[in-house]
């Protein structure tokens, strides 16, 4: 085998460096352990809706004076986007916002909660479809364990339609 000899120049980088793995290659994050529903207390949520887009952090920045498109829902914490798609639609939707019924329409939805300085962040986790279908995926799987979504936070609904 033939000596390889050093020129002057460049470093290598270190040993154990590089580019990240491909995403296939990371591990996933730990999925949320289903809940049972029959032993376990619901939590409240909190769930804002409107038409055309998201309410503004400006919307929840006094404290007892949020917006009046409130629904509240008793949920868990493995409650997925699709659940409570469903959930917004049955209660709250087919009365007030029509827009929510074409089969078009996107429900976008954004977690409302207080940043380290206490003022209202209004974060979107995902979207569905009014309608589900196979071909035009979105995030209805997602729980909202699987967001981060904490107790005490708020779920902001825009129903968006094209």
């Amino acid at each position: 085998m033939a000596d390889v000899q050093r020129r002057p120049g460049r470093q290598l980088p270190p040993q154990g460096r590089g580019p990240p793995p491909p995403p296939a290659a990371r591990p996933a994050a730990p999925r949320l352990e289903p809940v049972d529903r029959e032993k376990t207390c619901p939590l409240l949520l909190r769930v804002f809706t409107k038409v055309g887009g998201h309410h503004t952090d400006d919307d929840f920045a006094v404290r007892g004076k949020e917006p009046k498109d409130e629904v509240q829902i008793y949920t868990w914490m493995d409650a997925t986007l699709r659940e409570l798609t469903d959930l917004v639609f049955v209660f709250q939707v087919k009365e007030v916002a029509p827009e929510a019924r074409r089969r078009d329409a996107i429900l976008s939805f954004a977690f409302v909660y207080p940043d380290k300085r206490g003022r209202f962040v209004v974060r979107e986790v995902g979207r569905t479809f009014s309608y589900p279908n196979g071909r035009r995926p979105d995030s209805g799987s997602k729980a909202l364990g699987d967001l981060s979504f904490q107790i005490g936070d708020y779920l902001d609904v825009a129903i968006l339609t094209q």
